[in-house]
């Protein structure tokens, strides 16, 4: 099996609790070559000085605040890799996740983008919020396909097919983005292995999109599908 770079690019922001454990996931990754990029996307905590322990180990760039899409794209401008993941600065890797996937791209040449299951798992402070959750029988508490940023691995060319993350959503970018790839007719495989483990905490960004912002960003998000489905009419 061939053995690309493959660039690992980790948006944070106020992610001091959990920064460095994200990054270990990814050092603890079975396969290599690989380079770490953190973009902190103007965090007002302590997470420089965590990243001033990894200082050696991570390609860093610090920028104004301006959403995890802007975060990501501006790792991706600084990535050299032949292929490109992305993990959220509160989330972990399994180790083998990068090399079940390259097991794929090696068997599939046609593959452009690779997606595995993912689990959430709670913090102590949201121990409530998971039981009743599971008393419900909710289903977040059931490990499925995760069309997310964190289970993706992808070639480069796809992202150069595609385009760059949209930075007018703070949430939902990675649906739009997918949204786009199918409607470019990448191809893509789900791994049914649950190969990221998403942290549930009281400061999720996913929880604002049920803030104005958040909704705004969910009719945005409508707007833009209808454009595109409207765009591919005959």
């Amino acid at each position: 099996m061939s053995t690309p770079l493959i660039s690992c690019v980790v948006p944070v922001y106020n992610a001091e609790r959990f920064i460095a454990e994200a990054l270990d996931s990814i050092w603890q990754q079975t396969y290599r070559p690989l380079e770490v990029i953190v973009v902190n996307d103007g965090s007002s905590d302590g997470t420089e000085a965590v990243l001033d322990q990894f200082h050696d180990r991570i390609v860093r760039v610090s920028r104004a605040n301006g959403g995890p899409a802007a975060a990501r794209n501006t790792g991706l401008a600084l990535a050299r890799g032949e292929f490109i993941a992305f993990l959220d600065a509160d989330d972990l890797w399994h180790p083998e996740k990068l090399q079940r996937q390259m097991v794929r791209f090696d068997a599939r040449p046609e593959l452009g983008l690779s997606l595995t299951f993912k689990r959430q798992f709670w913090e102590p402070e949201m121990q409530d919020e998971e039981a009743r959750l599971r008393a419900e029988c909710h289903p977040i508490v059931a490990d499925h396909p995760g069309f997310v940023c964190q289970t993706m691995l992808m070639r480069r060319a796809t992202f150069d097919r595609v385009g760059s993350f949209n930075e007018r959503l703070r949430t939902g970018e990675d649906t739009e983005w997918l949204s786009r790839a199918s409607a470019c007719g990448v191809v893509r495989e789900v791994l049914k292995d649950v190969l990221v483990f998403r942290r549930m905490h009281q400061n999720n960004l996913s929880y604002s999109r049920y803030t104005p912002r958040g909704v705004q960003d969910q009719l945005e998000l409508v707007r833009l599908r209808l454009a595109q489905r409207r765009s591919s009419a005959p």
